[in-house]
């Protein structure tokens, strides 16, 4: 009836598989759970394969890093369900009826259901506070506001979809890198895919420290840059795209490479800092886009 599939690089999944394979329990239906290393250290091998001891769940190693987009794929072609439920290993449920709400969803229309995200209230230590605000003030949605705009908010950590679908869309997807979820967004979009969100949220634990989130949100951009050159993104819902769209449309991305150019240091000073703010990393995405773009 219902597959779970967690891609794993370097992390410990042996809680949040222990605390879904409860939920499935209680629930009373059929299931198998999918665990994928992709080549990750031995100590985090070794301690994963403690899930191996619980019924219908299964603990798979790559020989070799493959990506979390072909490593999904490869979750999607061992799984036996029509039904596929994709969690990041660096998530836990936060509510103990998070199977039972996607369940309500099976029978539905819609082809992928949307989860959402949570974090935390308690504020990091000041060298992740760049991730944390970033994921609070703009991943944190409610679905009633996601579903406005059903392939916008796409955060693919968490979300149910049919196996057909998830299949045709990610061989699409033949890409490695940061940010695919824009990608995935907009696939979902131009094959009008029935997307619902709900709200069904799941705690990101695995946040990254400022300088290394920066690189991945500047990774996201280039790879934005890379999709929209390559004319592979048609239709979306894409806010910093449609803004430097208009941009370069209106040449005024001219002065945006420019603004970077000239405060590129006093920005990553505050995004990097220990009270980081969110609108400067935004004007940092968009500058850096017009940035690249316009010197390549």
């Amino acid at each position: 009836m219902l597959s779970v599939l967690i891609p794993i690089y370097n992390y410990n999944v042996v809680a949040l598989v222990k605390a879904l394979h409860k939920q499935l329990i209680e629930a009373n239906i059929i299931f198998e759970i999918i665990c994928l290393d992709d080549a990750s250290d031995v100590k985090y091998m070794n301690t994963n394969t403690e899930v191996e001891a619980l019924s219908c769940t299964s603990f798979l190693k790559s020989s070799h890093n493959n990506g979390r987009t072909q490593t999904r794929q490869s979750l999607c072609e061992a799984s036996q369900f029509e039904w596929l439920l994709f969690l990041d290993a660096d998530t836990i449920p936060v509510n103990t009826n998070y199977i039972l709400t996607y369940i309500k969803y099976i029978n539905s229309d819609f082809e992928a259901i949307f989860g959402g995200f949570a974090y935390n209230n308690t504020p990091p230590e000041n060298e992740f506070m760049l991730r944390w605000k970033y994921g609070r003030s703009k991943e944190v949605v409610d679905a009633s506001v996601r579903n406005r705009t059903p392939y916008k908010v796409i955060i693919s950590a968490n979300f149910l979809i049919k196996k057909s679908v998830f299949k045709s869309l990610n061989a699409q997807m033949q890409y490695s890198g940061y940010g695919l979820d824009n990608y995935f967004g907009a696939l979902l979009k131009d094959k009008s895919i029935k997307v619902y969100h709900i709200n069904n949220p799941v705690y990101h634990l695995g946040i990254e420290n400022s300088n290394v989130y920066l690189q991945k949100k500047e990774a996201a951009a280039l790879m934005l840059l890379k999709l929209t050159k390559q004319q592979k993104i048609k239709t979306h819902n894409n806010s910093l795209l449609a803004l430097f769209t208009s941009l370069k449309h209106t040449k005024l991305n001219v002065i945006f490479s420019y603004i970077h150019s000239i405060f590129k240091v006093q920005m990553k000073r505050n995004l990097l800092g220990s009270n980081p703010n969110i609108k400067v990393l935004q004007l940092y995405r968009i500058t850096f886009m017009c940035y690249i773009d316009f010197n390549s």
